[in-house]
């Protein structure tokens, strides 16, 4: 075969595996992909995660999602299944401030290294905890709250131990110069039911959990920990305009894959996403419950996650929270 044959036949060869290449990637997602939600159906990660992929498949058929919920371990167990998965793009895992901020140091061994064992896909959406009391406490705005915990020592509940309502009401504690009793319970419920019956003074709710208790006047709502008001509770200041310039903390949500996964496969995941996020239908949605839609690119995600570990995990440790 003369030099020139051989040339041809190598450059043939050449096509034909980048077109191939280029087949491969412009076929993703062939087949459905496994979105792990490491919380139990109906909460709000849950609800989140699959209007998010139903909203993706709704506009493109090529789209399948088929949501896996694996509760426990305040979500480290299904983020642990996420980052031991195959690296080919079709397992996606719903992390949030709990299990990939504040878990790293809330507990004394973690199953997975949250910082170096994911590769970050987009950023979902937020929403701030809302400072709420029974509607005849004496407390009605930050300067109320400090005046009482200076007093004495106010009770505070939380859906559980190293949640983001706990940590984030240490938080507020410390910037009002106050102790707390922290009450912890199993969940929002409960934690909504003694604060109205009156065994708790305080509690740093998420909004949908107490939303329509405010509206009816059931509870009052002190304050926001976002940087801006939220809709669904316009006349509610937030913690920074009542004194405490630049406090933020937000509960957030994002998905992540298993690092190592493809690139193109976390690109066409992220473009996806955000186009769904960007639609009026889900913006309304989540603003209806307290949230933001959110978005960005994975190495926006990136940067985030790693500053919001840090700052939370700084958190922790003042306020002494720890599991085994």
């Amino acid at each position: 075969m003369s030099k020139f044959a051989t040339a041809r036949v190598a450059l043939s060869v050449a096509l034909v595996v980048c077109s191939v290449a280029t087949a491969a990637q412009s076929a993703y997602p062939s087949q459905p992909i496994k979105l792990v939600v490491p919380f139990p159906p109906a909460g709000g990660t849950d609800v989140l995660t699959r209007l998010v992929a139903n909203e993706v498949t709704l506009k493109d058929s090529k789209w399948t999602f088929i949501v896996d919920n694996k509760p426990g371990a305040g979500g480290n167990i299904g983020m642990d299944a996420v980052a031991k998965s195959k690296k080919d793009g079709y397992t996606v895992g719903t992390g949030q401030t709990a299990n990939l901020a504040i878990n790293p140091t809330l507990y004394t061994k973690m199953p997975f290294d949250a910082s170096k064992d994911f590769a970050p896909v987009v950023l979902l959406a937020s929403q701030p905890l809302v400072l709420v009391v029974r509607a005849d406490s004496p407390i009605k705005n930050l300067e109320d709250l400090k005046t009482q915990g200076q007093s004495r020592q106010l009770t505070m509940a939380s859906a559980g131990t190293g949640t983001v309502g706990h940590v984030g009401g240490e938080m507020v504690a410390r910037r009002a110069s106050i102790k707390v009793m922290h009450v912890p319970y199993k969940g929002a419920g409960p934690a909504t039911t003694d604060l109205l019956g009156g065994q708790t003074d305080i509690y740093f709710a998420t909004p949908p959990s107490i939303v329509s208790m405010v509206k009816a006047g059931k509870l009052r709502a002190v304050a926001v920990t976002s940087l801006k008001r939220i809709e669904v509770l316009p006349d509610v200041p937030t913690v920074a305009e009542s004194g405490y310039q630049g406090f933020v903390v937000e509960d957030w949500k994002a998905l992540v894959a298993p690092a190592g996964t493809p690139p193109e496969a976390i690109t066409k995941v992220n473009e996806a996403v955000n186009a769904a996020l960007k639609r009026p239908e889900i913006m309304a949605r989540l603003r209806d419950e307290g949230s933001v839609a959110r978005g960005g690119s994975p190495a926006e995600l990136g940067a985030f996650m790693k500053s919001e570990q840090t700052r939370w995990g700084t958190a922790v440790r003042e306020s002494g929270a720890k599991l085994d």
